[in-house]
């Protein structure tokens, strides 16, 4: 009898677990993003979900975990199940600077994530006001110097390539240029617009339709070419300084570690034809990004060199997050 009833239980428990891993094989398959509705972000994961579902004959979901500074939806997909079907969608920042801002950090980059693909630019800009004295960053450079006490530069967050790339700025125009913070690109636009601000960076995104509306100049484009959107508008670099070469983040796909290599290689060929259809590609550059569709191993090589670039600008600020 007893050995009966070990068998009947050693056969439920076996049906159970069986079930269980029927029951999450047929679970959708999520894309995490560490922001609201609404913004480029958003937009690429639900144009990434609508091919995915396509090719992985899956449904594949959008959810948001805003809050943080990203850094919920981050620890959300570390301690998910390692079996492909939690995928962060974020910004490279995250996994670059915050390691070296941050005194603590519930993840470690390299430990607990795998890259999957490199996404798209995130392209920036600086811009002005229509009517501000000066229509290009030299001009900016000749106008602060006679009128340091309006160096006030705006910008969304404290702690990412913006923000560091307009400390070197300053370093370079011998002016101690002094970052503003707004809670989104929306305010500081309309900043930057009624002259409240003198200049500001933000992504081309969040302005590239005032500036053709003429509400707002762009004076300069960060990295080192010029903008499809924008060819008459100079690089920064361009301008005489090269304090915005690495300014522009990007956006990707991580899993967490353990994920099987099997599982990983499948996504990465799935998130890469995803970003040659024509249809993607087409939305994205709609949303001011530019879209790249790089291996994993090319995701983790740009992050390095990144990180090697920012570390001494970082450290010789003295800057830590504190949020």
């Amino acid at each position: 009898m007893a050995s009966f009833l070990k068998t009947l239980f050693l056969s439920a428990s076996i049906a159970l677990i069986g079930a269980a891993a029927h029951a999450d094989s047929n679970a959708p398959i999520r894309l995490i993003i560490g922001v609201p509705p609404g913004g480029a972000l958003d937009n690429l994961a639900r144009s990434l979900a609508e091919d995915l579902r396509t090719t992985l004959k899956e449904p594949v979901l959008v959810e948001s975990r805003p809050g943080a500074s990203t850094r919920i939806s981050i620890e959300a997909v570390k301690t998910a199940r390692p079996d492909g079907r939690t995928i962060l969608i974020g910004a490279t920042p995250p996994f670059v600077l915050f390691p070296m801002t941050y005194a603590r950090l519930n993840y470690d980059v390299d430990k607990d994530f795998i890259p999957v693909a490199h996404l798209a630019n995130v392209p920036c800009v600086i811009s002005a006001g229509a009517d501000q004295p000066f229509k290009t960053i030299p001009e900016y450079v000749a106008w602060i110097k006679k009128n340091p006490a309006n160096a006030s530069v705006g910008l969304t967050n404290l702690g990412g390539g913006l923000h560091f790339s307009v400390l070197q700025l300053s370093k370079a125009v011998g002016v101690p240029l002094t970052p503003v913070t707004y809670k989104g690109g929306a305010p500081l636009a309309t900043d930057i617009i009624g002259n409240h601000v003198p200049m500001g960076t933000d992504a081309l995104a969040s302005q590239l339709e005032l500036h053709r509306a003429g509400k707002l100049r762009i004076l300069g484009v960060a990295g080192t070419k010029r903008l499809s959107w924008l060819p008459d508008v100079p690089t920064i670099k361009e301008s005489g300084y090269d304090a915005f070469d690495r300014a522009n983040a990007a956006y990707a796909a991580f899993v967490p570690a353990g994920t099987p290599k099997d599982v990983v290689a499948k996504l990465e060929t799935a998130l890469l034809a995803a970003m040659r259809n024509s249809q993607v590609r087409g939305q994205v550059d709609r949303m001011g990004l530019e879209p790249t569709g790089l291996p994993g191993a090319e995701l983790k090589r740009i992050m390095a060199e990144d990180r090697v670039y920012w570390r001494p600008i970082v450290q010789a600020s003295g800057f830590k997050s504190e949020d």
